[in-house]
């Protein structure tokens, strides 16, 4: 029942974010998908079970303006298991906001969402934050970030790393 709410809410929280009185032209200007991969290192709760952290990361992004982008954001993480341990993810649905210094340059942002577990049992997943910051152009992100999924019985799935995407325009 937890999910439906904070589903529920994130949807009512970021719908003014779409909220456009005007028809919105998506064109390879203003809107596109970044598709990646990220590497990071687990922390907390996660280090004792997890060596590595590796992931795909997925987004459609659009455009208010030059330094103001949201978006959907998804993709999974595979944790490597040690010391017995075995392979467990994350399968994020989260939505982004990002802020845009420059046409080029430094920018920062973060997602938030659900983070759904896979290969873990009696745990679903939980809250899901995602801050970044990173340099981008046209066609490349480059960033750093901090991932963390606030998941069922006390248990925080956190990693921190480095990810990369390529900016998939639309024509």
């Amino acid at each position: 029942m937890k999910k439906v709410f904070l589903i529920i809410g994130l949807t009512l929280g970021l719908s003014p974010l779409f909220a456009q009185e005007e028809d919105i032209d998506l064109n390879a200007d203003n809107s596109w998908l970044k598709a990646g991969l990220t590497a990071g290192i687990p922390v907390g709760d996660v280090d004792d079970a997890s060596s590595f952290a590796l992931g795909l990361d997925l987004r459609g992004q659009y455009l208010f303006n030059p330094n103001l982008g949201i978006g959907l954001a998804s993709g999974y993480t595979n944790y490597f298991g040690k010391d017995d341990n075995d392979d467990f993810g994350i399968v994020p649905l989260a939505g982004f906001i990002r802020y845009y210094f420059t046409p080029d340059g430094l920018f920062f942002g973060t997602d938030l969402g659900y983070g759904f577990l896979t290969g873990v049992d009696d745990n679903e997943g939980g809250l899901y934050v995602n801050p970044q910051i990173g340099y981008h152009n046209r066609d490349w992100n480059i960033y750093a970030y901090y991932q963390n999924t606030f998941a069922e019985n006390d248990i925080d799935v956190q990693s921190v790393g480095i990810g990369a995407t390529y900016n998939i325009r639309f024509k």
